[in-house]
């Protein structure tokens, strides 16, 4: 092999490589959101130490729904991911008490849920373009609930959690309703 055809195998290969990397970077910014959750606060849903997918095109042209478990900025500081599930809508009056959650005065079903919530919080009335996010493991999250910003702005949704690939694989089992 001379020096110009080993020069130009080079240049092919940094091309493929530059063009891997740019593809990587787009799928990773553009397509999907990669998560790792480092408490245990939507257990049992997703565990501590669970990696996640989000797909960030899921609110394109559809609405967040009730139920949907999403990756956001946190409200209280923006560098940091949260995963939680979306509880409130906007214009929903949410209230906890007697060990449940109550959206417009009725009883929200929650057969994600193993643990009784505990304590009496609300009522909270969700402002428009704003959501009340809460953890599957209501009694150990910090959501909504102790917020500074209580409630979530449309604009902070990064995706929706769509599957965990760590240490599993499975796929997140789909709990949204209409409003």
């Amino acid at each position: 092999m001379t020096k110009k055809q080993l020069f130009r195998e080079i240049i092919e290969w940094v091309g493929v490589l530059v063009a891997a990397l740019v593809f990587s970077l787009f799928i990773n910014f553009c397509i999907i959101v990669n998560a790792k959750v480092p408490t245990s606060s939507m257990e049992t849903t997703i565990m501590t130490g669970d990696r996640v997918i989000g797909f960030r095109l899921s609110y394109a042209f559809a609405e967040p729904r009730r139920g949907d478990v999403l990756i956001f900025k946190f409200p209280d500081d923006e560098k940091v991911l949260y995963i939680k599930r979306l509880i409130g809508m906007p214009g929903d009056t949410v209230e906890v008490k007697d060990g449940g959650v109550y959206v417009n005065g009725k009883l929200l079903d929650e057969p994600y849920l193993n643990v009784v919530t505990e304590g009496e919080f609300g009522p909270y009335t969700v402002p428009e373009g704003q959501y009340f996010m809460m953890g599957d493991n209501r009694n150990n999250s910090a959501d909504s609930r102790y917020w500074k910003h209580t409630y979530l702005g449309r604009d902070k949704i990064v995706g929706k959690a769509i599957f965990r690939y760590y240490p599993t694989f499975e796929i997140l089992k789909d709990y949204s309703v209409d409003n």
